[in-house]
């Protein structure tokens, strides 16, 4: 399999990129990525791969648009080389969030950037929980979509946790919370808001049985914090008592002041997967680390040889 494959990283998340090779004990391919005095990109493929299988590791995190744009090139520099396949592997997709013409005049970013890809030279996307499910249908080429969910619950499972329920942060979140539930065997409850104005968001009530109970909260990602802040506030409004608050999502974005939000409040852990890179001012001890690069690594075995990616998961 080593002359058949080639796994590249750009700068978004080269640790990633590593423990994936590591993990199908190839060597991470050598490529020259730098920038010009005038902030042009450069990128060079410092190897032969001509009509090889190739995977580009590269999550749409911070800085987003150098990422994104760096992904473009090194796509193209690929197809330029005349590489047999070319996958996005994009563990983190951030515009998933822009999946509806839901105001005037806006575009479906979504989309857009899945056209992107495309024409750089994608043959093929791979990624891991999107906010939205039906942005991979916007992908005009084949596409595989994993889910942390199998990572997430062994490890929540090790910390054998009595009386546990899952919760979702609103109604909408509901169905992503109830493949934890069915997963680890626990009760599905969710927080019932309305929204009475654009920035004012009223908590009627919990729906299901809380009271006492362990709280394990999932979710996609968590960017500022303050929805898994205001799920832990809810509860205290409605004086509802729980034994320990934790939380499990696959994408840390920990953006602005989010991991010190996270030290002062009642959470006991926060539990994320490193699609995104955790930089050291942002680890504190609530927050803990998993690696999803034994699953992307799986993953890009199997579409390699050809075999069927979806039952990693049966």
């Amino acid at each position: 399999m080593q002359d058949s494959i080639k796994v590249f990283t750009g700068n978004g998340n080269p640790g990633l990129a590593q423990e994936i090779c590591d993990h199908l004990g190839l060597p991470l391919g050598r490529a020259d990525i730098r920038r010009f005095s005038n902030e042009n990109i450069f990128v060079q493929i410092q190897e032969n791969v001509r009509e090889r299988d190739c995977f580009v590791v590269q999550p749409l995190s911070s800085p987003v648009s150098e990422n994104l744009v760096e992904l473009l090139i090194m796509l193209d520099a690929l197809k330029g080389a005349s590489a047999h396949r070319i996958t996005a592997v994009v563990p983190y997709y951030s515009y998933a969030r822009s999946d509806k013409k839901d105001k005037p005049r806006i575009s479906i970013a979504g989309r857009l950037i899945g056209d992107l890809l495309v024409a750089a030279g994608a043959n093929r996307i791979l990624t891991m929980t999107l906010h939205s499910e039906q942005v991979q249908g916007f992908f005009r080429c084949p596409a595989d979509h994993l889910s942390a969910t199998p990572i997430l619950c062994d490890y929540f499972r090790k910390l054998n946790l009595e009386n546990c329920v899952a919760l979702a942060a609103d109604a909408g979140s509901a169905r992503r919370a109830g493949a934890y539930a069915t997963r680890l065997n626990i009760p599905l409850a969710f927080i019932d808001k309305r929204r009475i104005s654009d920035s004012n968001v009223e908590v009627r009530a919990v729906v299901g049985d809380v009271q006492g109970k362990t709280v394990l909260l999932f979710d996609d990602e968590i960017a500022t914090g303050g929805s898994l802040l205001e799920a832990v506030n809810a509860l205290r409004k409605l004086d509802v008592e729980f034994k320990g608050f934790y939380v499990g999502v696959t994408h840390g974005v920990l953006t602005m002041d989010a991991a010190p939000r996270i030290m002062a409040s009642d959470i006991k852990q926060v539990v994320v997967t490193n699609t995104v890179p955790l930089p050291p001012e942002k680890c504190c001890e609530k927050i803990v680390q998993l690696s999803v690069a034994p699953l992307f690594g799986e993953a890009i075995r199997r579409i390699h040889t050809g075999e069927s990616v979806s039952e990693i998961f049966e």
